[in-house]
């Protein structure tokens, strides 16, 4: 789709995983060790999952990414992978593993300036997200940070309906790689700009739409004159 420019954002609300962050140089890391684990645990008896398919799960709540990736697990397993996964991923940011997408950094110092409010709204663990922005040094650039974990809501619709009531929001930009950031944007009156750069997702999930980007550059071209 060819972009037009959008109505001037009073805020962007990001995704993180496939949005900000590329995920699989964090869970290229964490992911081995996590299955190793709960083996040693005696709480999972099989080969580790393919990592593509947490991958293709990320957007989801982790409930629902773990009765994807391991379907036959005991709740137990379930509640204990969401402990090691955090544990591992946090070790691994703080180790200096995961990178950003390229330009984000200086794209979102330059949205900053024109004055508009950044946040984060991401269906991942607060001291996930926390960890991301602290390591990347990304914190003085966000004006808040918001995750399905910290505010134990169900769907992001609700989590950005938490954020704009909160914060006063009238109008803005949603950005995110997958139909739930597109669902959030469009059910919460927000103009969305999908992001078709990860490793993982599928062009359908930007259906709806306003505005696609390949680059995270491109963000400022979406601005009004």
């Amino acid at each position: 789709m060819e972009n037009k420019r959008l109505p001037y954002p009073e805020a962007v609300i990001f995704d993180m995983d496939g949005t900000l962050f590329q995920t699989e140089t964090l869970l290229e890391h964490a992911h081995e060790k996590l299955f190793q684990q709960l083996r040693q645990e005696g709480l999972y008896d099989l080969e580790t999952p393919p990592l593509e398919s947490v991958l293709s799960c990320l957007g989801m709540l982790l409930e629902d990414i773990w009765n994807n990736v391991m379907p036959d697990a005991s709740p137990e397993a379930c509640k204990r992978a969401d402990e090691l996964l955090l544990m591992h991923e946090l070790s691994c940011i703080e180790g200096g593993q995961g990178v950003l997408y390229p330009h984000v950094a200086e794209t979102l110092s330059a949205l900053k300036e024109r004055g508009i409010k950044l946040f984060v709204a991401s269906n991942g663990l607060q001291p996930y997200v926390e960890h991301i922005v602290l390591h990347r040094k990304l914190g003085h650039l966000f004006d808040g940070l918001y995750t399905a974990g910290g505010r134990q809501t169900a769907s992001k619709v609700d989590l950005v309906a938490i954020l704009l009531k909160e914060r006063g929001i009238g109008g803005g930009w949603m950005v995110g790689d997958r139909s739930s950031d597109v669902e959030a944007g469009k059910r919460n009156g927000l103009q969305v700009v999908g992001c078709r750069y990860a490793a993982f997702g599928a062009a359908s999930e930007l259906e709806g739409s306003d505005a696609v980007i390949t680059d995270f550059r491109q963000l400022r071209d979406l601005l009004p004159e």
